[in-house]
């Protein structure tokens, strides 16, 4: 589960670095529970949030022409890029209609995308990236123990 020390990337291999490779090498149990523990609440949470998940994809698919699901590649602390899971709150390619950043009242948001953004609903999706091992509930994930951290927004 946690990369050996002579395969982390030359810059992550510092004396800096090193007391915490060290003190998560101790807690390798830990980390496995957390892992467990990660994939069986957000299965839980996935199926429980099923059908406000389903009502919402309905929402969006109603609103405005577009795939449910925004995609986008994040980039950890250290450099591994994943795609993280959201529900998409503005038109279909709004990142090449405007700019990247989002301002108040953005004429790309979608009615329901208002909506989804103001109750933070937009970032349910993301129980998938804990699934799949992304991102954690809480700190790190066994997918990003190069000592990246990624945490549900």
């Amino acid at each position: 589960m946690l990369k050996n020390w002579n395969k982390l990337p030359e810059y992550m291999r510092t004396d800096e670095v090193r007391p915490y490779y060290d003190l998560l090498q101790r807690k390798k149990l830990s980390l496995f529970f957390k892992r467990v523990f990660d994939i069986v609440v957000s299965l839980i949470m996935i199926i429980l949030c099923s059908p406000i998940l389903l009502i919402i994809s309905l929402l969006i698919v109603k609103d405005s022409k577009g795939g449910v699901f925004y995609r986008q590649e994040r980039v950890t602390q250290y450099g591994r890029v994943f795609r993280i899971f959201k529900f998409r709150t503005m038109v279909q390619n709004a990142d090449q209609i405007g700019t990247q950043v989002t301002v108040s009242n953005d004429s790309r948001i979608t009615k329901i995308g208002s909506k989804l953004r103001n109750c933070r609903l937009d970032e349910l999706p993301q129980l998938f990236n804990i699934f799949l091992g992304d991102s954690g509930i809480i700190g790190t994930t066994k997918k990003n123990l190069d000592f990246t951290r990624v945490s549900l927004a």
